[in-house]
């Protein structure tokens, strides 16, 4: 899974968790009796079945509690809701002849008990279909959002012989990804598609090297007329997804095309890449210090990091590698920055009528002193772009690399629903210390430094090298 998509995913639930406890939601006054949502107290119980109550939940949580809830036109949430419950009746081979979209006036309680006659009628044509329907009315509903920090998480599911550390798909990462692929950040996909990295599993036992060009993915080209293609996709099954890919492919620096049929499965990865925080001294006394994500305690870890290094030593600068950071805790955003400025708004975070809070540096964080370059790219998001937006507009070091995902529209809250998943979605905007819109956009490097199959085959990285010239001038 890509970087982006963990943010999406599995980091969200991190950075969900991690928000719910502070501040209770907003005023709920878009719900209806015994429909409250409320973030959870500890960790929800098993889940039982989603019925149109927990629709009609979540619903109205959205409406009472996410950031532009006041000014959401609720009308274009039931209709996706309806479209979903359709396609998925249509799936099966059926459909129900009074599945007819009921008309919608802009009243938000009025539209939701039209819906509600609709979906009992419709569902109560095909019993055996009612479960399916429901979780896809409700994902549909989720969906209609457009939000890169809005999902519903539930039914979430390992492969038997999963355990914590393990990956699953094919055991590579290019240089596109799905999000890429689809159109889901306003990243542009340039040709050709390489790996970049090899992970385990399938790929490693294949013999797949960074560098390799990929000519086609189940026969279908990665790009076409310039514009990445939804094949790409291919290249990232989720569990249980299992069926074989197909890869065809090309080895620039010995002209070998070859094809590889690849299973997903589980793999183990290595244990050092699972490491939040990982640290090296380079060549002239620079620190490298590299962060997967920001977990609880990781700007700490940071700091020790940079301390340790330090010890016995003159530092000339550190070099911070936020490559593929998913994101996590803006809290810990906002301490990995003191660490290099006081006195300082790291974040604005929004309601839709204008009102904002600030995100201030931590001054107790003991200052280091110290020349910093950051290393972005296209996995960089969330606090990730947080942290590189205030570093590039409070001037506190340079960018390098590429622009990054454009996936930070707010920090997620997690609401509880009464069949014991979690409703997901941030409940203020988030803009940088320049009060700038960075989602959907994302943050441009200062010096603009990507990867080349050339690069990824002969095992440089020009970012770095890029940041080593920097702190040396």
């Amino acid at each position: 899974m890509t970087a982006v998509r963990r943010a999406a995913a599995g980091l969200a639930l991190l950075l969900a968790a991690a928000c719910t406890a502070p501040t209770p939601p907003r005023g709920q006054a878009g719900t209806t009796a015994g429909t409250v949502c409320a973030p959870p107290s500890g960790v929800p119980e098993a889940e039982t079945a989603t019925t149109i109550d927990v629709i009609e939940q979540a619903y109205f949580c959205i409406l009472g509690n996410y950031y532009s809830g006041p000014t959401l036109d609720a009308r274009s949430l039931l209709t996706a809701g309806f479209l979903a419950l359709t396609q998925e009746i249509n799936r099966g081979g059926r459909d129900v002849p009074e599945a007819i979209m009921p008309a919608l006036t802009g009243d938000r309680k009025a539209d939701w008990a039209a819906f509600e006659t609709a979906y009992r009628k419709i569902t109560d044509q095909v019993p055996d279909l009612r479960d399916k329907l429901a979780v896809v009315t409700l994902e549909g509903i989720v969906a209609a959002l457009g939000d890169n920090h809005a999902h519903w998480a539930h039914d979430f599911k390992r492969p038997l012989d999963y355990y914590d550390g393990d990956g699953y798909g094919l055991g590579v990462e290019a240089n596109v990804d799905v999000a890429q692929a689809n159109g889901d950040t306003p990243r542009v996909a340039l040709p050709p598609l390489f790996v970049t990295t090899v992970l385990g599993g399938a790929a490693k036992a294949a013999g797949l090297r960074p560098g390799d060009v990929i000519q086609s993915i189940n026969g279908t080209p990665p790009f076409f007329d310039g514009a990445a293609t939804p094949a790409i996709a291919g290249l990232y099954p989720d569990y249980p997804e299992a069926r074989p890919v197909e890869l065809r492919l090309l080895r620039q620096a010995t002209g070998r095309r070859w094809t590889v049929t690849l299973r997903p499965g589980p793999y183990e990865r290595d244990l050092a890449t699972l490491q939040v925080v990982r640290s090296k001294l380079l060549d002239d006394g620079i620190a490298y210090v590299r962060m997967t994500g920001f977990a609880p305690d990781s700007a700490n870890r940071v700091f020790k990091a940079i301390t340790r290094l330090r010890t016995g030593r003159a530092l000339a600068g550190v070099v911070l590698d936020l490559r593929g950071n998913g994101g996590g805790s803006p809290v810990e955003a906002t301490r990995l920055l003191s660490a290099f400025v006081h006195g300082k708004v790291t974040a604005y975070q929004c309601a839709v009528d204008g009102r904002c809070s600030t995100s201030w540096t931590d001054d107790t964080v003991e200052l280091l002193h110290l020349p910093l370059v950051v290393l972005v790219d296209q996995g960089c998001a969330s606090a990730c772009e947080h942290t590189s937006a205030a570093v590039k507009d409070l001037r506190i070091g340079r960018l390098v690399g590429t622009r990054t995902a454009g996936v930070i529209s707010g920090p997620a809250r997690s609401y509880l629903l009464a069949n014991n998943t979690l409703l997901v979605f941030p409940d203020r905007h988030h803009l940088g210390p320049g009060r700038e819109v960075i989602d959907r956009i994302g943050v441009p490097p200062d010096h603009y430094v990507p990867l080349t199959a050339q690069d990824a085959a002969a095992g440089r990285d020009p970012a770095l090298a890029k940041a080593l010239t920097l702190l040396h001038e």
